[in-house]
């Protein structure tokens, strides 16, 4: 299957610059990046896509044993950046897909060249000393509501997830984005996701990361952020003025600035 048609890949910005990579989270799609990209455009060349499942991405190339695992989509982000014939990318990730590209980078290395990781968690559960923010319990009740009725548990938890509910209009456009995604692809990206236990790989990886986390985030609760920075070795760990898990949307002008700032310091 052609890869860029599979997960809808598209480019723009300048096309000498160096390439940025954009990875939306979980019941989203890269119409999540629109008010980044015009930050990094005129500099950067941007790529984006739609993990399968999500957004304008082939339905016919879902299966469910292959994203049963973060692998499968870090073995997509592998194809799309051999398609795209990127070499020293840098991979923003949001959510889930921070973990996604860290997978990533350690299976093609010559590909992505430094990460950047919004508001990432390599674990959601509490394990002993390990604070991630849920119990197993609760992780168990949220996919019980989810797999049982979607539509319901997006409307209820995308405001949540987005905070801010001084901006209604940014919570009522996640619970837009979750209920375009077909549920049976949902409940799959949903249980590989908050099962997920990527701590063990962050130690692997050897590129420049910056890791950017709100003051207030109930998914990626700032325990998890300091985890994350103190585990990848010479990683910078910015704490935004934003809050909610989805600041580049909820605070766009602060999230921009970290990342150009990274990305001018990679140069």
């Amino acid at each position: 299957m052609d890869t860029l048609r599979r997960n809808n890949v598209t480019t723009t910005g300048n096309p000498d610059g160096r390439t940025v990579l954009l990875a939306h989270g979980f019941g989203c799609d890269q119409n999540m990046w629109r008010l980044t990209v015009p930050a990094l455009a005129d500099d950067y060349r941007i790529a984006l896509f739609d993990q399968v499942g999500s957004g304008k991405s082939d339905p016919a190339a879902f299966d469910e044993r292959r994203y049963a695992s973060l692998e499968g989509y870090a073995d997509d982000v592998v194809e799309v950046c051999t398609a795209l014939d990127l070499h020293d990318a840098v991979f923003v990730g949001h959510s889930v897909s921070a973990m996604i590209g860290v997978l990533a980078a350690r299976k093609a290395p010559e590909r992505i060249g430094a990460l950047v990781m919004v508001g990432p968690s390599p674990c959601y559960l509490n394990d002993g000393d390990y604070r991630g923010g849920f119990d197993r319990a609760d992780i168990d009740e949220l996919l019980a509501s989810l797999e049982s009725n979607y539509l319901g548990w997006s409307s209820a938890m995308a405001p949540v997830i987005m905070g801010n509910a001084d901006i209604p209009e940014l919570g009522a456009e996640l619970t837009t984005s979750f209920c375009a995604t077909d549920p049976a692809m949902a409940r799959v990206f949903a249980r590989t996701t908050f099962l997920s236990d990527s701590r063990a790989d962050l130690a692997s990886v050897k590129v420049p990361t910056l890791i950017l986390e709100s003051t207030e985030d109930v998914i990626a609760p700032r325990e998890v952020g300091a985890y994350t920075h103190a585990a990848i070795p010479g990683s910078t760990l910015v704490t935004l003025d934003a809050t909610g898990h989805c600041p580049h949307l909820s605070a766009p002008a602060a999230t921009n600035q970290a990342i150009s700032e990274f990305l001018a310091s990679l140069r």
